[in-house]
């Protein structure tokens, strides 16, 4: 399957060394993109991603970036459509881990900081990306929560904070399809990669936690990185060329 082999530019995942973000770099590369990712902190991590992208034959470019810094976002943005001329995918698969709590003991600064680390984060990326978008006819594809559409107790600070950036989402879907921008999200549910493999290794989800969760699934199953980065790069290729707007849980039927 090649579904980005033949478009001008490159794929741009923000969050490319997380979990999620990897499995969704190299899916993209595999299907045909040259990719450029952003990163937080961890260098090793991006230049064994970068090679791994090159050995698919695929070009690959990678930023350190904090997405909160509104200029730094627009510059890597900018940096990037340069070096490949042009962006016809921009996944947004960044955040920073989320502790479980009930929302009764978040603080407002707290609260705050999440929201400017993932919303406001999002929308420095996203506000920055359109007008290459726009140009290439290119899609957004925004990693999310199954959380939003049914709420796991502790999970408020996560998932309020991922309905805003849902909500952002689809105002963009409605507004930018005129210039044929598509834009979707995937909600993944409980996984073993990600953000729910470091709440099983800190504790925060003890083995009871896991299988009432577990029990809840239809599926009677957790998913991993890539059935996320699966239905990713679906929603990012011409395959779906019709979809926009839409939020596709990749979630083992949990939200039935």
């Amino acid at each position: 399957m090649s579904d980005f082999s033949m478009k001008p530019g490159a794929a741009l995942v923000a969050g490319g060394t997380g979990g999620i973000g990897a499995a969704i770099t190299r899916l993209l590369a595999r299907r045909g993109s040259d990719v450029a990712f952003t990163y937080r902190a961890n260098e090793v991590a991006a230049k064994e991603l970068g090679r791994e992208v090159e050995s698919m034959g695929q070009r690959q470019s990678a930023y350190q970036l904090d997405l909160a810094d509104a200029d730094a976002t627009a510059t890597a943005v900018s940096r990037a459509s340069e070096s490949f001329g042009g962006i016809h995918s921009l996944v947004y698969a960044a955040g920073p881990h989320v502790p479980m709590m009930h929302l009764s003991k978040v603080s407002p600064a707290q609260y705050r900081a999440q929201l400017d680390a993932d919303a406001a984060a999002f929308f420095n990326l996203v506000h920055a990306a359109l007008p290459e978008l726009r140009q290439s006819k290119g899609t957004v594809t925004v990693v999310t929560t199954a959380a939003t559409r049914r709420f796991p107790v502790r999970d408020g600070l996560s998932s309020g904070t991922k309905g805003a950036v849902e909500a952002v989402a689809r105002a963009l879907a409605a507004e930018e399809g005129r210039f044929g921008v598509r834009v979707n999200c995937v909600g993944p549910g409980m996984l073993t990669d990600g953000m729910a493999d470091r709440l099983i290794s800190s504790g925060e989800l003890d083995d009871t936690a896991l299988e009432i969760t577990r029990r809840n699934i239809p599926l009677r199953r957790f998913g991993n990185a890539l059935d996320i980065a699966e239905a990713v790069a679906f929603l990012a290729s011409d395959r779906a060329g019709f979809i926009t707007g839409q939020c596709l849980d990749v979630d083992g039927g949990y939200g039935v």
